[in-house]
């Protein structure tokens, strides 16, 4: 066999492999390979095609967008092709990139506009004087299917433009995404009807769209966000031009569309939002550059499946695959027993993964996880890596199945699992270990006593070293006891004993959450703190009178009881507060006692000068509630520097705006 039929034999395995995943991916929603897979194996036929362009055939995979449409769906042939986008990896493709655009152009300098890159499904919708005429997906790049009776659902997408829109026909690009928050919730729903959870929210927000039923898809929260605007009787100058059309007519966009020059600027941006990535509601890839000037745009034109003038930037992959080695159990803070597998290291988004939770038993039999398997890893952000399906056809004979323990790893007692709880559970407290040390770490974080300088490595050494076997122990120590220790010298040893007796000024509410009381957050603790005023008032409380408190059901208010009743943790917040706290009482409040009483805030941006956590501590101490998401709920939106989607979204609702100042004034 000669060399070019061995290499034609390999150009038409990648076209069918990459035929496949397409289709599985964009048809089916069910992708079997991870983005860094796919993007190899499409990289590896381009590269062999440039090579050797007279094996390039019009059905190749590099000859066009996307996969096939949903034939269940009427089909709908785009006026424009919706095109794909080359991808930079480094900054030697972005260099690459803009000098072919100004050796092309016979200019210096390139003024680009510089966004987000969405995780989502792209779309199109038609607007036909100014009426919502037809939404599609992308399709294939030249035919999509038509989701109008969908789009329709999302309720941030106008099903009438305003009187500011011009004349004629009006096309509208965009992504339709499921935010982080939206995505958490829908998976929760799931869960608790026993049906199939979505593995990401791209996933989610294709298989909604992709209902037939447009009842489920309004269900389902659906977002939408446009980047592109064309008219028909409307010039436009620019992307920006076309950002701005878009505001106007109150169609949705994202505000971190920046205006940039010059590689580097480019690469500072996309480093910029590398870094607030995890902090965005939605979910990013990458970002992406285009050519800012749409006479340049055209000028400069497209190749078979991508415009000249734009390149997307993508982030390293944050799914790869990898093998389990093993499954061990590890003991939460509230004696929760997770499977968690032990991991042939991978990289995953830039960080090497060794582990991944496997949440609890009976996910781990509905993904029908074995020791051995070869399996797709997750990660997102800080989250802990997570197993997202396991490689059936790549399961080794030798796979073993885990059977969860019936003991507690850390302390040996009987472990239990109660009627309606997804989990396992060691139920001895504090007196556990691995509870112990989890407990200890939770009191001394920064939404509890704060204890700076307290993290996991000197609470292994504390413990190990016979310093602390409890909260009250922490307020024991001496500078002496800390110099013999790894990792201190005298100035450590001194700031961290500041620290912890600084801790003994704290708000009642901050030390009913520090106690780490099973279901008890950050706004329970607070909600507990004004309704009580102090902590024997809580000791003494019984199941009526916390249900009695808003938001507080049965569950939590047996779980706060239950903790009382155990006569070692209240002897232990005795001995705590013997240590000399302090703690800021709160007057019980009634429903007149606070203009902020039954009020939901949404903080968003930088403040001029109070921190989050001062802001959300200043609403909660005055009755009000703080949430992580707008909605028709809302009351009011606190808004500093840089507010993002937040705030788009409270205009589209009508929910009131205030900044710092005037949030002050209502506390007082």
């Amino acid at each position: 066999m000669n060399a070019q039929e061995t290499m034609q034999e390999r150009i038409d395995t990648l076209k069918a492999l990459i035929t496949s995943h397409n289709y599985n991916y964009y048809v089916l929603d069910d992708p079997e390979i991870s983005d860094a897979e796919f993007d190899s194996l499409f990289n590896e036929l381009k590269e062999i095609e440039d090579t050797n362009p007279s094996l390039i055939t019009a059905d190749s995979p590099t000859q066009r967008v996307g996969g096939e449409s949903n034939k269940a769906f009427k089909q709908v042939k785009h006026e424009r092709p919706m095109l794909s986008l080359g991808n930079a990896f480094d900054e030697s493709d972005l260099v690459a990139f803009e000098k072919r655009i100004c050796d092309e152009l016979g200019i210096n300098e390139v003024i680009y506009t510089a966004e987000p890159k969405f995780d989502g499904l792209a779309v199109t919708l038609r607007y036909k004087d100014r009426l919502l005429d037809l939404a599609a997906t992308r399709g294939d790049g030249t035919v999509g299917e038509d989701v109008t009776h969908n789009i329709k659902t999302i309720k941030s997408v106008p099903l009438k433009l305003s009187d500011k829109a011009p004349d004629g026909i009006i096309e509208v690009r965009g992504e339709v995404v499921m935010l982080k928050n939206d995505f958490s919730d829908l998976n929760r729903r799931q869960q608790e009807l026993n049906e199939k959870l979505f593995a990401n929210p791209r996933n989610a927000a294709a298989g909604s769209l992709r209902q037939l039923d447009p009842a489920i898809a309004a269900a389902r929260p659906l977002s939408f966000y446009a980047y592109s605007i064309y008219c028909d009787n409307h010039k436009l100058a620019s992307q920006m031009d076309g950002l701005q059309l878009l505001k106007a007519l109150m169609i949705p966009t994202t505000k971190l569309t920046k205006e940039i020059s010059g590689v580097s600027n480019l690469i500072t941006y996309y480093n910029n939002i590398s870094v607030s990535r995890d902090s965005l509601p939605f979910d990013i890839d990458g970002v992406v550059y285009k050519v800012n000037s749409l006479n340049l745009q055209d000028e400069l034109g497209f190749v078979s499946r991508a415009p000249r003038w734009a390149i997307a930037h993508k982030f390293p992959a944050e799914e790869a695959t990898t093998q389990i080695i093993d499954i061990t159990v590890q003991v939460g803070r509230t004696g929760s027993i997770t499977p968690v597998a032990r991991l042939k290291p991978v990289e995953v988004a830039g960080v090497t993964v060794t582990n991944a939770t496997l949440h609890n038993e009976d996910e781990m039999r509905r993904k029908d996880i074995q020791i051995g398997d070869h399996v797709v890893v997750r990660r997102a952000g800080d989250v802990v890596p997570e197993v997202v399906k396991v490689k059936l056809d790549k399961r080794p004979k030798t796979t073993k199945f885990f059977a969860m323990p019936e003991h507690c790893p850390s302390c040996g007692s009987q472990l239990k699992r109660m009627e309606g709880d997804a989990v396992l559970r060691c139920e001895a407290g504090i007196k556990c270990p691995a509870q112990r040390k989890q407990g200890i770490m939770h009191f001394a974080s920064r939404k509890a006593m704060d204890i700076d300088g307290l993290g996991e490595k000197i609470v292994d050494q504390l413990i190990q070293n016979g310093l602390i076997k409890n909260f009250s122990d922490l307020y024991n120590i001496k500078s002496d006891d800390l110099i013999n220790l790894e990792r201190f010298a005298s100035k450590s040893a001194l700031n961290l004993i500041q620290s912890i007796d600084k801790s003994k000024q704290a708000t009642l509410a901050k030390f009913i959450y520090a106690l780490g009381i099973r279901n008890v957050g950050e706004a329970t603790a607070y909600d507990l703190a004004g309704h009580f005023g102090s902590i024997d008032a809580l000791i003494d409380a019984n199941i009526d009178d916390l249900i009695n408190i808003h938001d507080i059901g049965p569950t939590v208010a047996e779980s706060i009881v239950k903790y009382f009743t155990d006569t070692s943790n209240v002897a232990e917040i005795k001995l705590l507060l013997s240590k000399g706290f302090v703690l800021e009482t709160v007057k019980t409040r009634d429903n007149t006692s606070s203009e902020l009483e039954g009020l939901n805030f949404v903080l968003t941006g930088t403040l001029p000068n109070l921190k989050r956590e001062d802001a959300k501590e200043l609403i909660m101490n005055n009755g009000g509630k703080v949430i992580s998401s707008v909605s028709k709920k809302t009351d009011y939106l606190v808004a500093g520097d840089e507010a993002g989607s937040k705030l788009d979204k409270a205009n589209a609702l009508n929910v009131k705006i205030i900044d710092e100042d005037a949030l002050i004034k209502l506390t007082k």
